[in-house]
């Protein structure tokens, strides 16, 4: 729509406007982040599609206090920025000044909710939550002070433009100062317990190498999410509202005691080791996913009350799953001595589409090949057929279980953690065997599960 009430708002108009916010909009504890200007990035304000909305974004630099203040570590840091961010989002509906944040008052205020979606991940080397406000590259405290990019919706002005420039002004003006309020506000004791949260983590997971490890994960966590409409990926969500059962390591997994390195607390919990096959069984929804997932987000950093804050793992996880894809030159040699009719080149450069099965092929042998810390493989989105031996399989195929038996995958490097339920040829291969049951962890001895094993092959060959 370029005529009516809005033509007043043109594209000049909202520029000069623009200009306005960066000269007039400071108080006693913010004014614009004049170093952190990048026009049409960070610094906009820009009609919505439907010209019901003025879109905008300002950073603003707020100085109620610097990363010096809070802890000796920078790294930590983020860990205060995210008290600081939430802690403005729990206000926003209370706060008529903060509304502009949600975009209250526009036609359409639910496109622009994200900003105030409840973000529980400190840190992440991933691009998970970008369209969430988190801490990250351009939310940050630093000696200067806070730094916060501050982005929302104001309904667009109805009237002259003059006027409409004088209640965009008024109402950047009240939300920065009411976000500056909100910042000015927060004890200083939660902070420091947000930047020690996000150091603790950060510390653990480059120690673990040297204890052996490649994941913690700390008794009382709760990996189970609950999803929203902004945070329907497991590693943004929210923990799970109702039954959420908090992980508790049994005795028979030789359960560990860390110190954390900034809070100088002491916990207790699983830890698992460098170059390990560790198997997580039971019988079908009981968690075994659930763990799984925990772990990989273990690679964030996470607030308080996530339930993953003391899930601890190092980077580089790769995960195996079945999928029809096409191959370019993958080695699948370590499983399939000969390539299926259709594929094309060698099995140590496999060309065509390929089944379940010789994908998750090549990406375990890539795993392998590239000494990845951890292998992931969830036998719900696997290619059965690859991790068991059956009576018709070709014997150019040699499944996960017997290259486990040869000690073809054992490299010493890389931890091949999995779970499963019904591959019990395959769990019997495992170093150490995790039972959930009713969401709770127990363990079995590997000797135990194989004579297991073995009673019910006996009972299952007499009933044939």
């Amino acid at each position: 729509m370029t005529g009516g009430k809005y033509a007043c708002m043109d594209r000049p108009a909202l520029d000069a406007c623009c200009s306005n916010v960066i000269r007039d909009c400071s108080g006693p504890a913010f004014s614009i982040d004049r170093r952190h200007i990048v026009p049409e990035v960070t610094t906009y304000l820009a009609p919505s599609f439907d010209r019901d909305a003025l879109l905008f974004s300002f950073p603003v630099l707020f100085s109620r206090t610097t990363a010096e203040e809070i802890g000796p570590d920078k790294n930590g840091s983020d860990g205060a920025v995210q008290v600081l961010i939430e802690q403005i989002k729990q206000r926003a509906r209370q706060t008529p000044s903060l509304a502009p944040l949600y975009g209250a008052g526009t036609r359409f205020p639910s496109r622009y909710d994200a900003t105030i979606e409840p973000y529980t991940v400190i840190h992440s080397d991933d691009a998970i939550g970008a369209h969430l406000w988190h801490a990250d590259a351009r939310n940050f405290i630093d000696g200067e002070g806070i730094h916060l990019l501050v982005r929302g919706a104001l309904p667009f002005p109805p009237d002259g433009q003059v006027s409409g420039e004088r209640k965009i002004l008024d109402a950047l003006h009240a939300l920065f100062a009411a976000a500056a309020m909100v910042i000015e506000k927060v004890p200083d004791r939660l902070l420091a317990e947000g930047w020690e949260r996000s150091l603790d983590q950060k510390l653990l997971r480059q120690s673990l190498p040297a204890l052996g490890l490649v994941a913690f994960v700390a008794d009382g966590s709760r990996p189970a999410r609950g999803y929203t409409r902004h945070r329907s990926f497991f590693r943004i969500a929210g923990s799970k509202d109702g039954t959420n059962v908090p992980f508790s390591c049994p005795a028979g997994l030789s359960p560990l005691e860390l110190e954390l390195p900034a809070s100088n607390e002491t916990v207790t919990g699983l830890g698992i080791r460098k170059g390990e096959v560790f198997a997580v069984t039971g019988s079908n929804a009981q968690g075994k996913t659930t763990f799984l997932t925990g772990i990989v987000a273990g690679m964030d950093d996470h607030a308080g009350g996530d339930g993953r804050e003391g899930i601890v793992t190092v980077r580089g996880i790769e995960i195996a799953e079945a999928m029809n894809c096409q191959l370019a030159g993958e080695d699948v040699s370590m499983f399939f001595a000969a390539l299926p009719p259709g594929m094309s080149g060698t099995v140590r450069a496999a060309y065509g589409m390929g089944s379940g099965s010789m994908t998750m092929a090549s990406q375990v042998q890539r795993a392998f090949s590239r000494r990845a810390p951890i292998l992931i493989i969830d036998e719900d989105r696997s290619a059965p057929n690859l991790l068991m031996k059956s009576c018709l399989q070709s014997e150019d195929v040699t499944p996960l279980a017997e290259l486990l038996a040869r000690g073809s995958l054992r490299n010493g490097s890389t931890t091949l953690l999995f779970a499963a339920c019904s591959a019990d040829t395959l769990i019997a291969r495992a170093d150490r065997i995790m039972v959930l049951d009713r969401h709770v962890a127990g363990a079995i001895d590997r000797e135990q599960f194989i004579s297991m094993l073995k009673a019910s092959l006996r009972m299952t060959l007499e009933q044939l």
